[in-house]
């Protein structure tokens, strides 16, 4: 009964939120059943679609996993945006500096690294990078709430400023490349480079970047369902998430669990830049994330902050990052910002009906 209970909420808030769309949509001079088929066929009809998708969704699954382990604990993670930032720009600097990076400028040849290893060693080191920056970036505002009191949604939302305005800094004075007008580093070394889903499975369209980085995510889920359940760390976390005077009456260390929780929540944010960084993009990029950090919020909110229902709840957001491209393109008067609109109405239900449901 609790499972259909948990499932029945955020299929009633996604259904009301498109109600209320459909009724804009209407007011505007649109016909909303055209405008809700432009976003399913062009997400879930083809192969191309599908796996489009999927690749819209795995940002927001480590950014979704990131944020439900911090509600788990009764936290609030805003940060995830900034640690995804940081950690992207790290797992940049080790492929650069690890990856026999050189780029002409010109008739001169660069060289950009210290070293050049080889892809064994060298995409491991690139994703510990990653979820090390992402991790700690997490760490700080757990920190700081366990030491000091100090709310981590404030601290969150002001690291995530100084988390973009450092990697900027970095890139544009450091690590861009001379005469390139876009903020951007200089490529990551070919060894650091993950491979694509196409080049070994042959159902996957050869134009989607859709890469390993999205099986990983996979096992997140699984791996955080077995640690949040099936392990007495989870349990300890979600405890302190309950009820944390009875967690600590029980011998249970609220602030230590606040430090492990946003220190995991960061690493999981931080996982963004593998997919980014290693399989798509190949370099840290300003402006690379569609604010996947606070897509994440909404992501979780939908998943009930269970790994299942973040992974699900993922792929809906996914399509309608997809398809929202193409309701832009084939209506007059639905623009992508009022595509924006429809989402943030989806978000206002799923958090009343978590309100209410408590």
């Amino acid at each position: 009964m609790k499972i259909v209970r948990e499932a029945l909420y955020p299929l009633i808030a996604v259904a009301a939120a498109f109600v209320i769309g459909g009724i804009i949509i209407l007011l505007i001079g649109e016909n909303p059943f055209v405008a809700f088929r432009l976003l399913v066929e062009n997400s879930f009809i083809s192969a191309k679609g599908i796996f489009e998708t999927l690749h819209y969704a795995t940002p927001l699954i480590f950014t979704g996993l990131a944020v439900a382990i911090a509600f788990r604990c009764g936290l609030l993670n805003i940060g995830a945006e900034g640690q995804l930032y940081v950690a992207a720009f790290a797992c940049a600097w080790v492929g650069i500096k690890f990856g026999g990076t050189i780029v002409t400028v010109g008739d001169v040849q660069q060289d950009w690294s210290w070293a050049s290893l080889p892809a064994f060693i060298l995409v491991p080191m690139c994703i510990a990078a990653a979820v090390i920056a992402g991790s700690f970036w997490g760490f700080i505002p757990g920190y700081l709430k366990a030491k000091f009191g100090s709310h981590e949604v404030i601290n969150t939302i002001m690291l995530n400023f100084i988390a973009i305005a450092l990697v900027s800094y970095f890139t544009q004075y450091y690590f861009k490349e001379p005469g390139d007008p876009i903020l951007q580093t200089v490529p990551i070394g070919d060894s650091a480079w993950i491979p694509q889903l196409h080049t070994f499975l042959p159902f996957v369209p050869e134009d989607v970047p859709l890469n390993v980085a999205f099986i990983l995510a996979l096992v997140m889920c699984a791996a955080m369902y077995v640690f949040l359940w099936k392990t007495k760390w989870g349990y300890e976390l979600r405890a302190v998430g309950e009820n944390p005077s009875a967690a600590e009456y029980g011998g249970i260390s609220p602030k230590k669990q606040i430090i492990i929780a946003m220190t995991i929540s960061g690493s999981l944010a931080g996982m963004v830049a593998i997919g980014e960084v290693l399989g798509f993009r190949h370099n840290y990029y300003h402006g690379f994330s569609a604010e996947w950090g606070f897509w994440g919020i909404a992501v979780a909110l939908l998943g009930r902050n269970h790994p299942v229902g973040v992974l699900l709840a993922a792929i809906f957001f996914g399509m309608l990052l997809r398809g929202g491209i193409f309701v832009d393109a084939f209506t007059e008067y639905i623009s992508k910002d009022l595509v924006e609109v429809l989402q943030a109405i989806i978000i206002l239900f799923v958090a009343s009906m978590q309100k209410f449901s408590k």
